[in-house]
């Protein structure tokens, strides 16, 4: 005969195992992933360092969102995604509910995500039974760039392309304070042909040799910055919630580089050339808001 608790383990699996199956259904119709963070793609893309040993730390369990090695095995949210997971989850789950203390998971921490490298099945019982925090070993792993629980794969694609920004540019290193956003995929590429335009043009001007660090200060300071300025100064960025700053100053460029080479209109500087365009973009949202 079956014990209690034997049999509410069981049925716990049983609802998570039809949960994660129907979370892959809606995943499907929707184009959304369920899959759990690979560190070894993380490690990969973001060039990641370390890890260091933090000690004994109570962490989150919605914080948790990759694994080490099993991330085929459990869902975004740890649900199990496969009945062969059965005998160990429902031993942990009995565990839970008899109140028997378990050893603390041992996770990866990259910026704001933990990755589990022992203790899959204790963090799955855990968020399944509505754990907020969980006790674990943390290892931290240097990253140039921030990363959530809620990543998605095209923001790890931008991710990957901002570290590499950083790597040619240094950014990070020669202005501390300097945290460019996009959200516009090849973003940070078309920044760095900007700076090599940009460097190349010093060069004339000073009618000297122009080093790749100074270049990049100089762009920062006096073609990035201003059109920031203007954007936050008009509030304009209000008007596009799924764009970040980054994203317009390469709109104004953009629409900079269409008038002169269409349009025979010279350039411009970056903080005029950004109060036109920002001016034009009010003007249609004034008008769009008057038509409904």
């Amino acid at each position: 005969m079956t014990d209690p608790i034997s049999e509410q383990a069981r049925s716990d699996f049983q609802r998570a195992l039809f949960k994660a199956f129907m979370n892959r259904v809606w995943a499907s119709l929707s184009g959304q992933t369920t899959t759990l963070l690979s560190y070894d793609e993380i490690k990969e893309k973001l060039h990641i360092g370390g890890p260091i040993y933090r000690g004994v730390q109570t962490v989150r369990v919605d914080q948790i969102a990759g694994s080490l090695n099993r991330y085929h095995e459990f869902d975004r949210v740890f649900l199990p995604a496969s009945d062969k997971l059965a005998d160990r989850w429902q031993s942990v789950n009995r565990a839970f509910y008899q109140e028997v203390s378990l050893p603390p998971v041992v996770l990866y921490k990259v910026g704001q995500v933990y990755f589990v490298v022992d203790g899959h099945h204790r963090v799955s019982v855990a968020r399944k039974q509505g754990q907020v925090f969980i006790d674990a070993e943390v290892r931290e792993c240097a990253t140039r760039v921030n990363i959530t629980a809620n990543i998605k794969p095209e923001d790890l694609e931008i991710l990957e392309n901002k570290v590499n920004f950083l790597e040619r540019t240094s950014l990070d290193s020669l202005i501390p304070d300097a945290n460019i956003r996009l959200n516009i995929p090849d973003g940070f590429d078309r920044m760095l042909e900007h700076i090599a335009v940009h460097r190349y043009f010093m060069g004339l001007d000073m009618q000297r040799d122009i080093s790749e660090e100074e270049a990049i200060v100089h762009w920062y300071e006096t073609v990035y910055m201003p059109v920031i300025n203007v954007i936050r100064s008009t509030g304009i960025l209000r008007e596009f919630p799924e764009k970040t700053e980054g994203d317009l100053y390469l709109w104004v460029l953009d629409h900079q580089h269409y008038l002169e080479s269409e349009e025979g209109i010279p350039l411009q500087s970056s903080e005029d050339a950004a109060r036109d365009f920002f001016g034009e973009e009010d003007k249609k949202t004034v008008r769009k808001k008057r038509k409904k």
